[in-house]
């Protein structure tokens, strides 16, 4: 089904990471194959196919949808992870979460609904193409 290069370059892109700084901020959402770690702020949806990592001082306005999460900022928005979600001591969530499996370190605060038990289902990463046929359909 798949061949050997196929498999590899997914294989690669599952490993890369992207990290949004601190004093960085982006206005606009961030999907990604690999990892995602944020210590500055986000103002828009994060998608990662991989793993979510969040500092103490990061904040994320917006939805975060991923593989796995360790979360130690600040989230305004719902939560989706489809294995493990991990809120740290300095953990502040006002949204709902929806996760496989939760651990909430003395500390965190958590404002919202929780769903657990969540079927693990893949995550899509739109592609650059898809995107600009997707702008031609609105346009239409």
């Amino acid at each position: 089904m798949f061949s050997k290069e196929d498999k590899k370059s997914t294989e690669d892109l599952s490993q890369t990471s992207n990290t949004i700084g601190k004093e960085t901020i982006l206005e606009g959402s961030l999907e990604s194959a690999g990892n995602v770690r944020v210590e500055g702020k986000v103002y828009g949806n994060v998608k990662a196919k991989a793993k979510f990592v969040m500092g103490a001082e990061a904040y994320v306005d917006g939805s975060v949808v991923a593989r796995s999460a360790e979360v130690g900022g600040k989230i305004r928005g719902n939560i989706e992870i489809s294995e493990m979600l991990i809120l740290k001591p300095s953990a502040v969530i006002n949204g709902d979460i929806l996760t496989n499996q939760l651990v909430v370190e003395p500390g965190a605060t958590f404002n919202g609904g929780c769903k657990m038990g969540h079927l693990a289902k893949d995550i899509e990463i739109a592609t650059p193409q898809s995107r600009a046929t997707e702008k031609a359909i609105k346009r239409a």
